[in-house]
Order: C-alpha cells, then structure tokens, then sequence
C-alpha cells in the first residue's frame, strides 16, 4: 500500500504555507526549513533594507549553489524540488 501525504505547516521568512508530504520526509523538511530561516536571519543582518523576497531569493541561490557543491548533489535537489513544488502549489492556491 502507497505511504500517504501527511500536511505540514512550514513556515518560511515571515509566511506560512501548507504543504503535503510522506511522513518519512517530514524530519528532512524540518531540517531544511530551519537551514533556510537561520540563513534569512543571517543576510538580514548583512544586508539591511531589503525585503523579505530578496532575503529568500539570496537563500534559494546559496542553498541551490551548496547543493551543486556537495556529493549528495542529486538527493538533495530531489528533497529541495519537494519542498519547492509545495510551496508553490500553496502559493498559485492563495493566488
């Protein structure tokens, strides 16, 4: 039988999405989701007067630029797609 999606609330910046995911996938996300938020805390600290967009776009470009540098290269975009294709699915949905 097909693991079912399980929603989770994720919360990226200063908006929260909800996403669908396989409950084994559900720790990666947190993890991800936590990588990313530290990263916007750390370019708004850097780089202040920019938008919360921008601070995402900079996080977006320095985790796909780590990704490409890592060996687990393939995984890791996989994982990144997910969460990726969610968020947008959440975002054409409130749109």
């Amino acid at each position: 039988m097909a693991e079912e999606l399980i929603p989770i609330n994720i919360l990226i910046g200063d908006r929260t999405y909800r996403i669908k995911s396989l409950s084994k996938d559900e720790e990666i996300i947190r993890k991800t989701l936590k990588i990313i938020n530290d990263k916007i805390i750390e370019f708004k600290t850097q780089f202040a007067g920019k938008d919360m967009q921008d601070y995402i776009a900079m996080v977006l470009i320095w985790y796909a630029t780590q990704a490409a540098s890592t060996g687990n290269n393939q995984q890791l975009e996989s994982e990144f797609e997910k969460i990726l294709s969610g968020i947008e699915h959440q975002i054409d949905k409130v749109l």
